[in-house]
């Protein structure tokens, strides 16, 4: 089935009412899957490259450390193959459907006619059972990226894949070694499970809820604020390795996944956060990493020990091999629940000490909004935070900061009602924050005040509009959305821009989560206090709990583009947004 281009209106009406939330399945009414005539998933993933790739999608069992569950996998891997093509050709990719239900493939940070972008509802009316969709167009990019389904809640059962597109010309860092590591969740519940549980049951998943209040002791002045905050300060992450085990390319961290290297030789790592839900704090003891890349976009090199990686962020790192047998790869997730593991080895079995799990992190009086002191210093020492390990009360002060629902502070687009439960009374720029948990170190770590493209941006027009949109969500119903509204796939109305417009967009957060928010389809660049040429391009840009952070924007790809989280099940929720782009003939 090959689409062509599709008005919003005939995408609609060939969808109906379902769009990209569908309904749960019938056989996914259990808590666990994983039946036993399904075939069995290979872990890892080979290599696909050429004019004409052939993908299929299919259902089957995996096995993580022992733990078995229902998983969809792309050409029978998860990861799915790594796509490797090349600046400059022209692909054809074949997407066939083999599982019982529609499904889909997005090109994450490709630049695609919309039509071929991959999202149910906005952009295409996804592949059915039995059908094969195809996509031609020209690479006109180079970097590290990665795809997955936009179907449902596929995703968190396996389907993504690493791609990797070479530049035309010479790469501007030259390494003896290129490597991938992806990193991802598995868990033996089903996914449309989770869900239902988050709206029932917020902290379901959160088992380090239970004992906070005696770990970190709290006057009572303190126990009355978080319980008027209606949750604790553990609440970091909605699911956590309770539930998932933290895989490194489809292997668990006690499956030996290992790179080989020699001293003295330059290894590119190409991180990619394919999971679901996961924040991932990566780090090699005993070797800094130095980041040349972002979300596929060239920057100019700094060196650093740690870095956060968002959920669908991709950074390549340099990394010189040392003269220890082995180095551990830790990727620790954000609430520290558990790790993704993977090991540099000098030879095959060679193995490094894994360092334990660092003291999990709690949200301060900054989280919430709240403001003491300038984060504009380049470096997070002016941020309030508190420690990442201390009690709550070593940063509080007052409730001034994220205000109970005092929707007065909200301007008159965002739409009222019960899915606002929280307001930040003064959120500021943080893209100087390193995240949750990084924030008091002893050692350098990347925050996205570092970054500088490598590469002069080809649009330093000041822009010619303000956009303000606010992050807003109920944590407790789980409901979560932009500007108060959830996304549907019939109803919604999209941010418009005209075509080749210079627009700047403030993003506001007012939920005490951080949300990695991604746009389709167009790469923007984080105004970060680089002069305009060098301000850093993106996809994906971290908006810190009760804080603001802004990008800009040349609006020069016409078409519908989805605008969301991508905590997949913020997503899911309603945290999505349509942009549409009008053409060069006014048209989208």
């Amino acid at each position: 089935m090959q689409t062509d281009q599709l008005s919003r209106r005939t995408l609609f009406r060939l969808l109906g009412a379902g769009g990209a939330l569908a309904a749960v399945p019938a056989w996914a009414q259990g808590h666990s899957i994983g039946a036993r005539h399904e075939p069995p998933i290979r872990v890892g993933f080979d290599q696909v490259h050429g004019d004409v790739i052939n993908l299929s999608v299919g259902a089957g069992q995996r096995t993580i450390q022992g733990r078995t569950g229902h998983g969809i996998a792309v050409n029978g891997s998860v990861p799915g193959p790594l796509i490797r093509l090349r600046e400059g050709q022209n692909v054809r990719l074949n997407v066939t459907n083999h599982l019982s239900e529609d499904t889909s493939i997005h090109w994450h940070g490709l630049l695609v006619p919309f039509q071929f972008d991959g999202v149910p509802g906005i952009s295409f009316p996804g592949i059915r059972p039995h059908e094969t969709f195809v996509c031609e167009f020209p690479i006109r990019q180079s970097g590290t990226y990665w795809y997955h389904s936009h179907s449902g809640l596929q995703e968190q059962s396996g389907h993504y894949g690493p791609m990797v597109i070479d530049p035309a010309g010479p790469e501007p860092v030259a390494c003896d070694r290129d490597y991938i590591l992806l990193l991802s969740e598995f868990t033996s519940l089903h996914p449309h499970f989770i869900m239902r549980r988050l709206r029932t049951g917020g902290g379901y998943f959160n088992r380090q809820q239970t004992s906070w209040t005696d770990e970190y002791p709290m006057s009572v002045a303190e126990r009355r604020m978080w319980a008027k905050m209606r949750m604790p300060p553990t609440d970091i992450a909605d699911v956590t390795g309770s539930t998932y085990t933290y895989l490194a390319n489809g292997r668990g961290p006690e499956e030996g996944l290992e790179f080989l290297f020699r001293p003295g030789e330059r290894i590119r790592l190409r991180l990619i956060n394919g999971s679901a839900m996961t924040f991932f704090n990566v780090r090699i003891p005993g070797l800094p990493m130095t980041v040349i890349a972002a979300d596929g976009q060239n920057v100019r090199p700094v060196e650093v020990d740690e870095l956060q990686i968002a959920t669908a962020e991709t950074y390549d790192v340099i990394i010189e091999g040392g003269r220890a047998e082995a180095y551990a790869i830790v990727a620790e997730a954000m609430d520290r629940s558990g790790l993704a593991l993977a090991m540099l080895a000098s030879r095959s079995g060679a193995r490094a000490s894994v360092p334990a799990l660092r003291p999990p992190p709690l949200l301060t009086m900054a989280d919430m909004g709240m403001n003491h002191g300038s984060s504009g210093s380049g470096g997070h020492g002016g941020m309030d935070h508190g420690s990442s390990g201390s009690a709550p009360g070593a940063a509080s002060h007052s409730m001034a900061g994220m205000s109970m629902r005092d929707t007065s502070l909200l301007p008159p687009n965002v739409a009222l009602g019960p899915g606002i439960d929280m307001v930040s009374m003064a959120p500021v720029d943080k893209t100087d924050d390193p995240g949750l948990g990084l924030r008091d170190v002893p050692h350098r770590v990347l925050n996205y005040r570092m970054l500088a493209a490598l590469e002069p941006n080809r649009d330093t027009r000041e822009p010619s509009r303000l956009f303000e949109i606010h992050l807003t969500g109920n944590m407790e119903r789980y409901m979560w959305s932009l500007d108060g509204s959830m996304f549907s796939a019939v109803s919604d109305v999209p941010i418009r821009f005209a075509w080749n417009e210079r627009v700047r967009v403030k993003l506001v957060n007012n939920t005490m989560m951080a949300h990695p928010i991604h746009l389709h389809g167009m790469f923007f660049e984080v105004v970060n206090g680089q002069v305009p040429a060098h301000q850093p391009r993106k996809n994906v840009i971290v908006v810190q709990p009760g804080a603001s952070a802004t990008f800009e924007l040349t609006a020069n790809e016409p078409g519908d583009w989805a605008f969301h989280c991508h905590l997949l099940y913020h997503m899911h929720a309603g945290m999505m947004q349509t942009v549409t782009v009008v053409g060069p003939e006014g048209a989208a």
